[in-house]
């Protein structure tokens, strides 16, 4: 089976070279850009403008190849691929959580951006709390790590 994916825009950010943007936007929650949806899919946005939050999935298009194993930026231990948030991922496919700021036709502007500027854009979903925020959830290896 193969699988093709079409962007349907390109991220635009301040970050213009691998290991300039943070390991997840949260970190830099004053860093804005802007999101650039193809006009062919504007239409799609209708509505968007009244979430807070957006889920955006974008292709990695600047990382090459990949190991099933590798060090976490908060570990020194060897860590399963899936298990961390490596950009060096069989699929490529990145996934964060921006602060939609607003929306100009079919320009999105946003904060928390951890995309390096040109990135090609796959998705956008809308971030609902009751849906996507799990108390009960675990961190995992990380637990301790973080703040």
């Amino acid at each position: 089976m193969e699988i093709n994916f079409k962007p349907i825009g390109i991220i635009h950010s301040p970050y213009k070279r691998s290991g300039e943007p943070p390991n997840q936007g949260a970190l830099r929650p004053e860093v804005e850009g802007s999101i650039e949806v193809f006009p062919e899919y504007e239409q799609g946005l209708k509505d968007i403008e009244s979430f807070s939050h957006i889920i955006i999935l974008y292709f990695f298009h600047w990382a090459a190849g990949y190991s099933l194993l590798a060090k976490p930026y908060l570990d020194d231990n060897l860590r399963g691929i899936f298990s961390i948030r490596s950009p060096h991922r069989p699929n490529r496919i990145g996934l964060s959580v921006v602060r939609l700021l607003g929306r100009e036709k079919n320009i999105l502007k946003v904060a928390e951006i951890d995309a390096l500027d040109g990135t090609p854009l796959l998705d956008i979903k809308p971030y609902v709390p009751q849906f996507d925020c799990r108390k009960e959830a675990k961190e995992g290896w990380l637990k301790g790590k973080i703040r």
